[in-house]
């Protein structure tokens, strides 16, 4: 079985990644930053929402009869890598999910989000048409959210996503891996740039094997994830995740611990990702039932095995 992308796939990457560069690179995220920390109702930019609708980015596994695109989980985990990367604030897995079943969601003339947070807060409620698997919008009050763009409601009428949290957790993973190797190359760039004793920091021993171990968190991620949206097995899934998150919440502190005091202040980009990442790790999957579910699969394989050998 091979994991790794096709000459298709990797023109598709680069062509969202380009999208992306253009519409909603450093400036229009900075730009979303501040309008956020104004008016908490604003981090979904609607018109950047349609132009992904248009190229195709929620409906990219509809099949083409329903009007979609017609492509697998392994092109959608590649798209949604790229969005990571980039940052892109919005429920973009809930209403990729949604494509097909909530009207104006494939399209992105609507925003669809998701009871997906396990627990009563609902991310984007403020700002969404639509809850995935809920037939109206629940009245909610807004708290404090660790990431300036990703704007948080707690709700008392909680909806369950169970059958959506499969897919939602490895395209979650997608945006996790899209962060880690961001903050790779922003802690390589800073590296060498930045000179200290007259060098490069990056010369420095301490430094190099920090970003050497970024590289190694988010590589594994990466082929977790890619394994993942080809088997489509559950247990692939939760690893992904759980590895996807690791890689992407300590790529960003040692993004951090590389720029120094610098990654510490408003300007710099890096408190953005550990912000996100620390919110994605919450939703569709957590940690501790990503180790539940892989536990309990190697429980059964285990006791499979036990009744194979006692049958001999």
């Amino acid at each position: 079985m091979h994991f790794q992308p096709t000459e298709e796939q990797r023109d598709l990457r680069a062509g969202v990644r380009d999208l992306l560069a253009g519409r909603y690179g450093r400036e229009a995220l900075r730009a979303s930053v501040d309008r956020a920390s104004v008016d908490t109702g604003t981090a979904v930019d609607r018109t950047l929402w349609r132009e992904l609708g248009a190229a195709g980015f929620f409906a990219l596994r509809l099949p083409e009869s329903a009007g979609g695109v017609g492509l697998g989980l392994p092109e959608a985990v590649l798209v949604f890598e790229e969005a990571g990367r980039a940052l892109v604030p919005g429920p973009l897995v809930a209403t990729h999910l949604a494509a097909g079943v909530v009207p104006g969601a494939a399209e992105g003339t609507a925003v669809v989000t998701a009871f997906d947070l396990g627990g009563p807060l609902v991310a984007y409620l403020g700002e969404a048409d639509a809850v995935l698997g809920a037939g109206a919008l629940p009245p909610g009050e807004p708290v404090r959210s660790a990431d300036p763009l990703t704007p948080l409601h707690r709700v008392s009428a909680y909806g369950d996503c169970a059958a959506y949290r499969e897919t939602g957790a490895l395209l979650t993973a997608a945006l996790q891996l899209g962060s880690a190797l961001r903050t790779v190359e922003l802690a390589v760039g800073y590296a060498r740039e930045r000179e200290q004793f007259g060098q490069p920091i990056g010369a420095f021993q301490a430094v190099k094997h920090l970003c050497a171990q970024m590289l190694v968190r988010a590589e594994v991620a990466r082929t977790a994830v890619y394994a993942a949206a080809v088997t489509g097995d559950a247990g692939e899934g939760a690893g992904a995740k759980l590895l996807a998150d690791e890689a992407a919440v300590r790529n960003a502190r040692d993004c951090l611990q590389v720029h120094g005091g610098m990654g510490f202040t408003w300007e710099a980009d890096v408190h953005l990702h550990l912000k996100r990442a620390w919110v994605r790790a919450g939703q569709w999957r957590t940690g501790a039932e990503a180790e539940e579910l892989l536990a309990a699969e190697l429980l059964d394989a285990a006791e499979a095995g036990e009744t194979a050998d006692t049958g001999r």
